[in-house]
């Protein structure tokens, strides 16, 4: 279902800029009405200052003027080696965006043994910070 958002967020992944970490992220993010926004992780010797891929793709679609999301494909991998048999989830910055800017039902897909693993963001961030509280 969610292979060729996968394919775009491993295709993301090559631009990544991971000079420090070696651990290079991409992500794609489709949009309600088809569009697909795509990002990688941007390091910064000041690690405070790097932009994950989850959150480059949705800053992307927000400054687009989209504000309506169905689901999130994040591939992770160690310098150049596929790292496709453990997922790559979210770190909790990108959750709590994920979870402003998404919503507790967008689809979080992950990629493991090869495969699309589909999980709702509430299942990752069952307790998320919202207006609400």
């Amino acid at each position: 279902m969610y292979k060729n958002l996968l394919e775009t967020a491993k295709k993301a992944r090559e631009n990544a800029y991971c000079k420090y970490s070696g651990f290079a992220v991409g992500a794609a993010l489709l949009c309600s009405d088809g569009t697909v926004f795509s990002g990688c992780n941007i390091e910064n010797i000041s690690y405070s200052l790097t932009n994950c891929a989850e959150r480059t793709a949705f800053f992307k679609a927000v400054s687009e003027g989209k504000k309506d999301f169905t689901a999130i494909a994040v591939v992770g991998a160690v310098k150049s080696e596929d790292c496709s048999e453990e997922p790559c989830y979210p770190c909790g910055a990108c959750l709590q965006v994920m979870s402003e800017l998404g919503g507790p039902g967008l689809d979080v897909v992950l990629l493991q043994n090869g495969e699309a693993v589909v999980m709702k963001l509430s299942e990752l961030m069952p307790r998320a910070f919202c207006s609400e509280f």
